[in-house]
This record gives C-alpha cells, sequence and structure tokens, in this order.
C-alpha cells in the first residue's frame, strides 16, 4: 500500500479517524491479551521461530532484511526456512514457492523470496499450519523465518524484530485508520531488536542501523546484462515503483544521479504492459520486486535494481546468542 497523506500529520483527516482508531486499538489489545492469558490458543512450533514485522502498516524493509537473516543463518551452520502470507496471490491456501513461481498465485514478495534465499519458501496465510507443512516437507530444516509475521499471535515465536521505515517513522504516532500503527509503539520495548532503515526520521526511536544499497543494474529481457549504476548517472528514466513506499525508491535513483521520472504505483500491483507503455524510448528502471512481475512482457530498455540489506552487526549477534541457548534439532 502507498502511504496515506494524513498518516504524517495530526491533521483534520486524522482526527476526523479518531473514533474509528480508538476502535482499532481496542480490539488489537484484546486480542493481544487474550493470547497472552491462553483464552485463544498459540502453537509453538518443533524449531525456532525468528519473526521478522513491523508495527506500522506499509513497506519498511522487511524482504532485503529477511533475505539478509536467512544468508547470516546459512553461513553459521542452520538450515533456514521461510514462512511468509503471500499477499496478492490467488493460489492455494499454503503452498511451497518455487523459484519460477507464479507471482499471480504466490505473490510477488515470496517469489522474489524464493529466488534469492536459497532455501525452501513456504506462503499461507495460517502460518502455524504452513510452518508445519515446511516442516514437514523440510524436516531437515532447524529455524523458521516469519516474514511478516509480528501480529500473527497464533504462531508462537522465540526472536521477534520490528522494522521501521528511517524517513516516516511511526507518522503521526495514531493507530489505523488515522495513523499508520498496527501496535502501539510501547510494543517494541517488548521486541528483541528494532532495525531503523535509513534515516531522517524526527521520530526519537532508537534502533539498529540499516541501510539498503543496489549498485547494478540488471535487464529484464536478458539477466545476463548488468550495468553499474554509477554510470547511469545524468541520464533520464523511467522509475517505477509498486512498493509500500515508492519515494524511498525514487530518491534512492536521484541519491545516485539519475534523472527520474517518477511512476508510483500500488504495493503489490499486479502490471500490465499498458502499466508501462510511456510512449518513448526512455529506459525503465524499477525495484527488483517489482520486475518479478514484468519479466513476462518485459522490454529490451526495462532495468531492476537489487538491493542487499546492509545491517547493523549486532543484530545477527542479538539472534546468534538467543539461538545458541536453544536446542537444535537434528535431523534424520
Amino acid at each position: 500500500m502507498n502511504t496515506p497523506r494524513h498518516w504524517s500529520r495530526l491533521g483534520p483527516t486524522a482526527l476526523a479517524l479518531l473514533p474509528l482508531a480508538a476502535l482499532f486499538a481496542l480490539v488489537a489489545t484484546v486480542r493481544r491479551w487474550l493470547f497472552r492469558i491462553g483464552a485463544i490458543a498459540s502453537h509453538r512450533l518443533p524449531v525456532p521461530v525468528i519473526v521478522v514485522g513491523n508495527i506500522t502498516a506499509g513497506g519498511t524493509g522487511k524482504t532485503p532484511f529477511a533475505l539478509w537473516l536467512v544468508a547470516r543463518l546459512r553461513e553459521h551452520g542452520f538450515t533456514p526456512g521461510i514462512v511468509t502470507r503471500g499477499y496478492g496471490g490467488t493460489g492455494a491456501e499454503r503452498s511451497e514457492v518455487r523459484p519460477d513461481g507464479d507471482p499471480a498465485l504466490c505473490g510477488d514478495e515470496p517469489v522474489l523470496l524464493a529466488r534469492r534465499a536459497g532455501c525452501p519458501v513456504w506462503r499461507g496465510r495460517d502460518r502455524v499450519a504452513t510452518g508445519r507443512a515446511l516442516l514437514a516437507a523440510y524436516p531437515a530444516c532447524d529455524v523458521i523465518v516469519c516474514d511478516d509475521g509480528l501480529q500473527h499471535y497464533r504462531l508462537r515465536r522465540d526472536i521477534e524484530i520490528v522494522l521501521i521505515d528511517g524517513a516516516r517513522g511511526v507518522g503521526n504516532g495514531l493507530p489505523l485508520p488515522a495513523g499508520p500503527l498496527r501496535e502501539p509503539v510501547s510494543r517494541l520495548k517488548s521486541v528483541d531488536a528494532v532495525v531503523i532503515n535509513g534515516g531522517g526520521a524526527s521520530s526519537p526511536i532508537d534502533g539498529f542501523a540499516m541501510r539498503l544499497v543496489g549498485m547494478r543494474l540488471v535487464n529484464l529481457l536478458d539477466g545476463a546484462r548488468n550495468e553499474e549504476l554509477a554510470t547511469w548517472r545524468g541520464r533520464k528514466v523511467h522509475a517505477v515503483a509498486g512498493i509500500g513506499h515508492p519515494p524511498r525508491f525514487f530518491d534512492s535513483l536521484r541519491t545516485a544521479g539519475l534523472d527520474v521520472i517518477e511512476h508510483a504505483f500500488p504495493d503489490h500491483h499486479a502490471y500490465t504492459p499498458a502499466d508501462l507503455a510511456f510512449g518513448d524510448d526512455v529506459p525503465v528502471v524499477m525495484t527488483e520486486k517489482d520486475a518479478v512481475k514484468c519479466a513476462a512482457f518485459a522490454q529490451p530498455h526495462w532495468w531492476a535494481l537489487p538491493v542487499e540489506a546492509e545491517v547493523d552487526a549486532e543484530v545477527w549477534q542479538t539472534v546468534k546468542r538467543t539461538l545458541e541457548t536453544m536446542p537444535r534439532p537434528r535431523s534424520e
């Protein structure tokens, strides 16, 4: 979703929505309390679960962070698997996501994860059932990374990591729909790590630093073609972003020196060729998540900018310390 303007300030729209926001906050609080006292059952998987989520609606960089985390787990001898909801997918209730999966069926982020993570990826609304299905199919898996599952309290978790967008922070600090908050800011006191993606927020929230770095452009039609982003300085491009916060992508291209024509689309937008028919030969540069959905009808002048997360090393140390205190399941 693209961030509504009223989420950033205490203006008339936000104030008018305060009654609905109060109701949302009440329901969220009662629901969380019911799980805490056991009135609603939660379930533990037989392996450690690391939840990567946020307390705000909108993009915060969870997918690049999850890829970074999976890479660290693999480097240190773990065999991870990823469970994700698969927002936007229309396929089976829960299923494995292959690198060549159809984004329309599986969702764009799950396909991107499957292509980049090098580990099993399963999607499904019910993360408990989806995690169990993954473990049944891959019994050697000894840790689950749950992408965007902070509020999915049916799944018990051993580590919680929350991402905050550094530019937007927590907006006006109000619950949905008056503001961006899914849960109150006080929720951050109970998580294992808060990671701030980028800088510039006026919010006083403290956390570990993270930034997204994209250095090379990859051609959608021919993946073997790639060019250094730095060589495109001064070049005019159509910049396409259907992510939670498109300005972050546009700003990164401008920082690299490109002359950007902005084309923002809703998060998880289902692209058609007509969406990108701009009527000229100016190169099109899009996020890797958008490229997953556009590859089937790509043109020679369309490019994607993959990004890598650079994360404060203390985040991994926090994860590692917790995992080292837990028994690791033995594979057959």
